[in-house]
């Protein structure tokens, strides 16, 4: 499309205001404290902005859900279908996804679907009784991880996997401390979100719970990133100690998505899971986001730190979408959890989801889809910082496979975040057919992850629509 489909100069000067005015701090500070459902979410009172049609569609959610609906972009999307990188409206336009890591082979996969289908229509029940299709899943997927962890319970999300890692780790060390980081999310349960200090902005952190910096090396270069992190992660342990609280465990999404991915120098990591580990401590890695080939090193997120966690939790890209979670844990663990606690989930590790996941792997495997990470992540990456050598407001580009994180800034030289370039850009971007999300502390990084289907084309469309929104955009201080 042609720069004048963005908009004319005064129409950008009016939204670039608007969005500032939308994202006032005190003292001219950016708000570091924003909770992850609030980026790029839709504000209520812009209903009356919008067509007939959709604004009923969205009044119509609200009398049901109420103020527990979240809906995405300053104008809410109807969608009606998807298929592999593509999802369709209710009017049949098409968009490019790159939002959403569930769908991890890509949408309505043909494999998936035919699993579940054929599955459903013969068996699905609870776990209490022999099943060939769960055990025979359980086997296969045990078989990815290093063979120190070896047992494996199943359940329905992610939130699930992460609230039973931390009872495991609290059972099994006899103290009920844990670390994150600044913006970690791992979930919706009570405890999990207890952890999560990106959904209670602005509340104090439980007694029990500290939070360390990010590893990143865009603002904070000096030093050795993994010392660093190790560091305060050390830091934290003596407090938690001292406090009398103890320490149970370190828990981190190994590409620290909601932090604003952060992946490299591979390896970082190790000093700190070996600094827990002669702390007395158990290292927890969530791959709800990173897992299952999305860093396209290998199926975890993990192993491009060279390091192997003591508990390891899953969640809905192993099921392509399907409603299932999972934790992988050291056979000891387990059995001393297990001595203690009597845990059973009634529907978790169900038939119908083990098919699904099994499903996954084989279409992993069979297409190839960790290489296809690698290259085409590559490929984008290049690409993107290739059009930030003309493009002042692309401060970073970084990430590992199809898991990108693409900074905004108003300043390059000093790092200042842009919300609402990233913003601006997000909106354009999903009114040019594709759709991004954002993360970080401020709002101001694309949080790209597309399915592992994505392609070298699919990529050449998405940076040439970043390339020319952020042309359109222009340099903020000069308009």
């Amino acid at each position: 499309m042609s720069q004048a489909a963005d908009g004319a100069a005064a129409g950008t000067i009016t939204e670039l205001a608007a969005c500032l005015r939308q994202r006032q701090v005190e003292e001219g500070a950016m708000n570091k404290e924003k909770e992850i459902l609030a980026l790029n979410a839709f504000e209520h009172g812009d209903l009356s902005t919008m067509d007939a049609t959709l604004r009923e569609a969205v009044q119509r959610r609200l009398r049901s859900f109420g103020s527990a609906s979240v809906l995405f972009y300053q104008e809410p999307l109807r969608m009606e279908r998807a298929e592999g990188v593509w999802m369709f409206d209710a009017e049949g336009r098409r968009y490019l996804d790159l939002y959403n890591n569930v769908p991890s082979v890509g949408h309505s996969h043909p494999r998936v679907v035919e699993a579940i289908r054929r599955q459903v229509g013969l068996l699905n029940t609870h776990t209490r009784y022999l099943n060939d299709v769960v055990d025979t899943y359980a086997e296969h997927l045990l078989a990815t991880f290093p063979t120190a962890i070896n047992h494996l319970v199943l359940t329905c999300t992610g939130s699930e996997a992460n609230d039973l890692a931390l009872r495991i780790a609290k059972t099994v060390t006899g103290h009920a401390g844990f670390i994150v980081t600044e913006t970690a999310y791992h979930g919706n349960t009570a405890a999990v979100t207890d952890v999560s200090p990106s959904s209670r902005p602005g509340q104090p952190l439980p007694p029990h719970v500290r939070a360390v910096p990010a590893p990143e090396t865009f603002r904070s270069s000096a030093g050795d990133v993994g010392r660093r992190f190790a560091a305060s992660v050390g830091e934290a342990i003596t407090d938690l100690e001292q406090s009398g609280i103890g320490f149970a465990g370190l828990l981190v999404d190994t590409i620290f998505s909601s932090d604003g991915v952060f992946a490299d120098p591979p390896g970082f990591l190790a000093p700190a899971v070996k600094l827990v580990h002669e702390r007395r401590g158990l290292f927890i890695a969530d791959e709800v986001q990173p897992g299952f080939g999305r860093t396209g090193a290998a199926l975890w997120g993990f192993a491009r730190h060279d390091v192997v966690p003591d508990i390891v939790t899953m969640g809905k890209p192993m099921g392509n979408g399907f409603p299932m979670g999972g934790v992988v844990t050291r056979a000891a663990l387990l059995d001393r959890f297990a001595a203690e606690v009597k845990y059973f989930n009634t529907f978790g590790g169900n038939p119908v989801a083990a098919a699904a996941g099994f499903a996954v792997l084989d279409v992993i495997a069979d297409e190839g889809l960790i290489a296809n990470a690698q290259t085409v992540g590559g490929y984008l990456m290049d690409g993107l910082r290739e059009i930030g050598n003309r493009h002042i407001q692309i401060g970073d580009v970084r990430g590992a496979g199809l898991f990108i994180g693409l900074e905004l800034v108003r300043d390059r030289d000093a790092k200042e975040p842009a919300p609402e370039i990233a913003s601006l850009l997000i909106n354009r971007l999903r009114h040019r057919g594709i759709l991004v999300g954002a993360a970080g502390p401020y709002g101001n990084t694309l949080k790209i992850r597309p399915p592992l289907c994505f392609t070298k084309d699919h990529a050449d469309t998405f940076i040439t629509a970043c390339d020319e929104v952020l042309r359109g955009i222009g340099r903020p201080d000069s308009q």
